[in-house]
């Protein structure tokens, strides 16, 4: 979760943004991260937010997401699943919510100030962001340390990496964290090459007087856009490979509708800071050319 506002210009956040919606950094000592293996899928996935195919039924979902600072359960029981094929990466997520909203419905806007579900992809120098929230209307960033993105470094001297003349902010961390590696380059007008991504909503958005189930949401990352991540990897990955994506959920309002103070953020494993841009607390995503066992899914 970024928040803060895309400008034109570079924006450095810092300690500054201590305290950051109301929540509390803990200084205890964290469990080692979630490790997930994402098997093959033996036919493309149509990607329209239902979550109908077979696959679904099949792969491993993650336990229910927990608080992103204290690890403790989350309001409501959201959950993801990764599969992938020759061609792309899938995410998938049931998102449930008695009362769906949403406001925001221009590409890149703030997508963070509505309830949404993100994706964050790490290579070694750079990190991939992506928001949704339940219109369908996404958020992209791609991410780069300043200590590597200099003259020599793999992403220094490309025009859709150059600082001077991109729409940028700087980021050095979020709700009083300040990572170690320090800060890094986000790159607002980056698009995923090929993404593709739907939302299905089980009820009716910004209306009260009735239940919603909640919403669900379908990604397919072509992995030909993820070769900027990959630092030598091969794509698709290979039996084995290991890769670091964080799966979260941020959260506007409780089960009756009404604000909840602080907008709390929900992982597959707990960051221990109110921080989504924690690559070492990224989910550990195993990749098996195998099929899924249909008795692990859900």
């Amino acid at each position: 979760m970024s928040r803060f506002r895309a400008l034109p210009a570079a924006v450095i956040l810092t300690a500054a943004l201590a305290g950051c919606a109301g929540r509390k950094d803990t200084s205890v000592e964290l469990e080692k991260v979630a490790r997930y293996t994402a098997y093959r899928t033996p036919e493309p996935i149509r990607i329209d937010g239902r979550l109908e195919e077979a696959i679904w039924r099949q792969a491993p979902w993650s336990p229910p997401f927990v608080d992103i600072v204290t690890g403790e359960p989350a309001l409501f029981p959201t959950r993801c699943a990764i599969v992938w094929d020759d061609d792309n990466l899938y995410i998938a997520f049931d998102v449930p919510e008695p009362y769906v909203r949403a406001t925001l419905t221009e590409r890149d806007s703030p997508i963070y100030n509505d309830n949404d579900v993100e994706v964050f992809i790490a290579g070694k120098d750079a990190y991939y962001e992506f928001e949704v929230n339940a219109f369908g209307t996404i958020y992209e960033v791609f991410w780069i340390w300043k200590d590597i993105h200099r003259p020599g470094g793999p992403y220094y001297g490309r025009p859709e990496f150059d600082p001077a003349k991109q729409r940028t902010a700087t980021l050095a961390g979020v709700g009083g964290h300040v990572h170690p590696r320090g800060e890094r380059w986000g790159f607002m007008d980056w698009d995923f090459p090929g993404l593709e991504w739907a939302v299905h909503v089980d009820g009716t958005i910004n209306q009260d007087d009735d239940i919603d189930r909640g919403w669900s949401v379908e990604l397919a990352f072509p992995w030909q856009g993820l070769r900027d991540l990959a630092d030598g990897r091969p794509l698709p990955p290979a039996g084995g490979d290991l890769w670091l994506i964080d799966c979260s959920r941020f959260q506007h309002f409780d089960a009756k509708g009404a604000p909840l103070p602080g907008a709390p953020g929900w992982t597959w494993n707990r960051h221990g800071h109110y921080d989504s841009h924690i690559p070492e607390r990224f989910t550990e995503v195993v990749f098996s050319r195998r099929a899924p066992d249909a008795r692990a899914g859900r």
